[in-house]
């Protein structure tokens, strides 16, 4: 079964992360019905500062602005599966953890929640205070999947692509999306 997915970027640090992610959707379609995005104003300055460029602009997906109730996804019955949140800022976080859904981006992960489908939570922040793990924890009881955007080197990435990828093939793997990608152990260097 085709996959519905949405995918909000907000305006934490590590915009190279939704752009691989949104990259390897694409390649990716196949085994995906539907894509919406919604972006905050704060995650297109963060991507314009850290790409420099605004290649948001060329994403292959739906666009959804960030107060539209109308989009599908904020509400259950568009049965979406599953919701990226790549980066995700700690006061995104700290928002769907207590509840407030004041964009479109809290109402589409607390319609994820409810609904008990797969909400991936890319957090993209350090050090981490008592707070934001308190709202990761709150998160994980409620049935989200926090997924720090921690890369790794055993794979021995050479670039910052390469890097990043080792997140967004996790991601992809949270999902539920078959891709190839470096499995520890198969074959591996």
């Amino acid at each position: 079964m085709k996959k519905k997915i949405v995918v909000a970027i907000t305006g934490a640090s590590g915009s190279i992360y939704a752009k691989l992610l949104l990259q390897q959707l694409q390649v990716l379609q196949a085994q995906i019905a539907e894509v919406g995005v919604v972006m905050s104003d704060n995650a297109r300055d963060v991507w314009r500062f850290e790409l420099g460029d605004e290649s948001y602009q060329n994403i292959p997906f739906k666009i959804y602005g960030k107060t539209d109730f109308m989009a599908p996804f904020a509400s259950g019955s568009a049965r979406f599966d599953t919701m990226v949140i790549v980066p995700c800022s700690m006061g995104t976080l700290g928002r769907i953890a207590g509840g407030i859904s004041n964009d479109l981006t809290t109402r589409a992960a607390d319609v994820i929640l409810k609904e008990r489908r797969r909400l991936i939570l890319v957090a993209r922040d350090t050090p981490l205070n008592l707070i934001h793990l308190r709202n990761m924890q709150t998160v994980t009881e409620a049935g989200g999947i926090i997924c720090p955007a921690v890369p790794s080197f055993y794979s021995l990435p050479k670039t910052i692509e390469e890097v990043a990828m080792t997140v967004v093939n996790r991601i992809i793997d949270l999902a539920g999306l078959e891709h190839e990608s470096y499995r520890w152990s198969e074959g591996g260097k």
